[in-house]
């Protein structure tokens, strides 16, 4: 009996982890300690993915125009995200980068609840548990979630902004893989 799987959040953070340079050429398990995460439910993971055509056959590649489609226009409505409690963390949605650039100023601070953290402000749920963590070690999954964040909670002007910036990092993916498939 086939039994149909759903997206999980886990599944986003898998592959913006398989966006970013350091992730493009990680394996499951390699996947999994940067993420977090154990190794099957990384493999669980991009199977889901794949039947939802978020990423290619082999599991290696993502679909950057599925990937950019749901982004932009579902996953507010799938994995909706609210501010919560002002409370310590690591700054995330218009407070960080490289949404915050863009804004002339924003009166309110957004973070992600980490006791480590630096900065006060009103608490949005990561996509998932272990993103905060995942995000510390390195920038570019940081800066996607940041943006997938803005999809999920802001208001129509952030949102344009996170879209432009989305689709900057897509095109740097696709480029960055068109150029290592033509030196092979």
């Amino acid at each position: 009996m086939l039994i149909y799987r759903k997206m999980k959040p886990q599944d986003l953070l898998v592959i913006l982890k398989k966006m970013t340079r350091d992730g493009r050429n990680l394996s499951c398990r390699g996947l999994a300690a940067s993420l977090g995460m154990n190794p099957s439910s990384v493999s669980e993971s991009l199977e889901r993915s794949k039947r939802a055509q978020l990423v290619d056959r082999n599991k290696k590649r993502v679909n950057t125009l599925a990937l950019q489609e749901f982004l932009v226009h579902g996953v507010q409505y799938v994995f909706p995200a609210e501010a919560g409690r002002v409370g310590r963390g690591v700054p995330a949605y218009v407070s960080a980068s490289p949404i915050k650039e863009h804004l002339t100023s924003t009166s309110d601070s957004y973070v992600w609840h980490d006791v480590k953290g630096t900065a006060r402000g009103q608490q949005i749920e990561p996509l998932y548990p272990t993103a905060v963590q995942a995000a510390l070690t390195d920038n570019e999954l940081y800066q996607l979630l940041v943006i997938v964040d803005t999809l999920r909670v802001g208001r129509v002007r952030e949102r344009e902004i996170a879209i432009a910036e989305l689709t900057k990092r897509i095109n740097d993916y696709a480029e960055d893989l068109s150029v290592s498939y033509a030196a092979m």
